[in-house]
């Protein structure tokens, strides 16, 4: 059976520049089946489901929802939802968690300073291992859940205890994809030994760069020069680089890409259409979606400045 992964894989498709794109994460617990459009296709009230993503539009949060692994009866909703919000900054990130009765209460939250790294104290810090997420929704790509499902599950089984499904990371056809926190480093084409190796790396503040696909903090210019830099130096500590970047032309980025250390480099990232024509989803049409090609161009030696000028980016995934 011809999937998007299948042949994703056979085009040798890059993983680099392809992460879904948020300062910060809202992850609201819902369980019972979900719908391709989850929020508004759950047992969450649609209204409060238009509501979060109106609110959410524009900021720079991006809401998904949440439920751990394994079977999912069309039950009635738990009386208690667990509830993440997680910021992905550079030397800034954080996990605040929360238990609401009523997800209603979300509302009372400022979106836009979540999505600018302020907690504002919702809730409380987060101290445990880092959360696992794993795109499992079927009812967007059948990958999701025939590939992702499985993962998760033999994740939990093997003692990550914060392990759970998500409606949806984009890249469907680099499934099984897992995005990690506190740092939102997304991977794709996981195996379980993969994901493994990867919490670990997360628990000790590192990231992997062999199957990631970028940091949700970057747009996707930015993160293929992030992981040009990665693989150029071997530099896997999670929180030792920041970016300034400038697009100089539709088609055309001069990124800066800064160390704790002080060193920089310049990375020149190219946007082009892949080719052949394919589906992005098992359910799409074929197309030639944006791939992002970066290349060093120079490297400094320490500067000294320590100035950290970073922005997020606000622009939706593709």
């Amino acid at each position: 059976m011809s999937t998007c992964t299948t042949l994703s894989r056979e085009l040798t498709e890059p993983l680099s520049g392809t992460a879904a794109v948020g300062a910060t994460w809202l992850l609201l617990e819902q369980p019972g089946p979900w719908g391709a459009r989850a929020l508004t296709e759950s047992h969450l009230d649609p209204a409060l489901g238009r509501a979060l993503e109106a609110r959410a539009k524009g900021t720079g949060l991006r809401i998904a929802l949440i439920r751990r692994p394994g079977r999912h009866a069309d039950a009635p909703p738990a009386p208690s939802r667990q509830v993440y919000l997680a910021h992905t900054r550079p030397g800034r990130s954080w996990i605040r968690s929360l238990v609401l009765d009523d997800p209603a209460e979300l509302l009372a939250l400022d979106f836009a300073a979540l999505a600018a790294g302020d907690h504002g104290d919702s809730g409380s810090a987060y101290r445990g291992d880092p959360l696992a997420l794993v795109c499992t929704n079927g009812r967007r790509d059948r990958c999701c859940a025939l590939l992702g499902r499985p993962l998760a599950a033999e994740l939990q089984a093997g003692g990550h205890a914060q392990v759970w499904e998500v409606t949806h990371l984009g890249g469907h056809r680099f499934s099984p994809t897992m995005l990690v926190l506190p740092y939102g480093y997304a991977y794709g084409r996981m195996s379980a030994h993969a994901a493994k190796d990867i919490l670990e790396a997360t628990r000790d503040g590192r990231m992997v760069p062999e199957w990631c696909r970028g940091r949700s903090f970057w747009d996707r210019p930015a993160q293929a020069a992030e992981l040009a830099v990665r693989e150029a130096t071997g530099e896997d500590d999670a929180e030792a680089l920041t970016i300034t970047q400038h697009q100089l032309a539709e088609d055309l980025w001069s990124v800066a890409v800064s160390h704790t250390n002080g060193r920089r480099w310049v990375v020149e990232v190219r946007r082009s259409e892949a080719g052949p024509a394919r589906a992005e989803s098992c359910l799409a049409f074929p197309t030639r979606p944006d791939r992002f090609e970066a290349a060093l161009v120079s490297a400094a030696p320490r500067s000294g400045s320590g100035l950290d000028r970073s922005e997020p980016a606000t622009g939706a995934a593709r």
